[in-house]
């Protein structure tokens, strides 16, 4: 397995007080006709401070994209442009910066979903990925979804559920996550 990617600097506590402050906003790395965009809930206050999505090392993205065998080696946040190689590409449901997702309002997160609805019918990609369930329930109305493939698409994409990848969400063992995306790359396999 290759080396873990050297770790950013370290923002400071006052970087990351203003991140949420400001509501930093961290940009999207999309592009027309991706086969999958995973889809944050919104930046935490590293992200924001940083600029690059699930930028803070305790959480496991970079990893299970990895070891779910979406990239060839495991990115750094900074590398985060190379995911568009990959035809992958992220966004987030709300795009404010905040101490925790639990700051966000359920209009807020309906809002992002409605958001999120013309851009994916703008870039058309073959899935979205939602990385946190609760979220997800919350912002598209669906209290009882459940990880993985959903019923109903999203302006064409299919839609699949992830456990939130983020080392705070310890209901969610590493293997849950990277076995979701697992079967998200083999449905995207077959669908090319």
């Amino acid at each position: 397995m290759p080396a873990r990617p050297a770790a950013a600097p370290r923002p400071s506590r006052r970087d990351l007080a203003e991140a949420v402050e400001r509501g930093a906003k961290v940009r999207d790395v999309v592009e027309p006709g991706l086969d999958v965009l995973f889809c944050g809930i919104n930046p935490g206050r590293w992200s924001g401070a940083v600029g690059h999505h699930f930028a803070h090392p305790g959480n496991r993205f970079w990893k299970a994209l990895f070891l779910a065998g979406f990239t060839d080696r495991q990115l750094a946040p900074a590398e985060e442009r190379l995911l568009l190689r990959h035809r992958l590409g992220i966004t987030n449901l709300v795009d404010r910066t905040t101490a925790a997702a639990a700051d966000l309002g359920a209009e807020e997160l309906r809002n992002g979903a409605a958001s999120l609805e013309r851009k994916v019918r703008r870039l058309r990609p073959k899935a979205v990925a939602f990385l946190g369930m609760g979220a997800f329930r919350v912002a598209f109305g669906r209290p009882r979804a459940a990880a993985g493939r959903q019923p109903e698409p999203l302006e064409g994409a299919v839609v699949w559920v992830v456990p939130n990848p983020s080392g705070l969400q310890a209901a969610y063992g590493m293997d849950q996550v990277v076995d979701q995306l697992r079967s998200l790359r083999e449905f995207v396999r077959a669908a090319r």
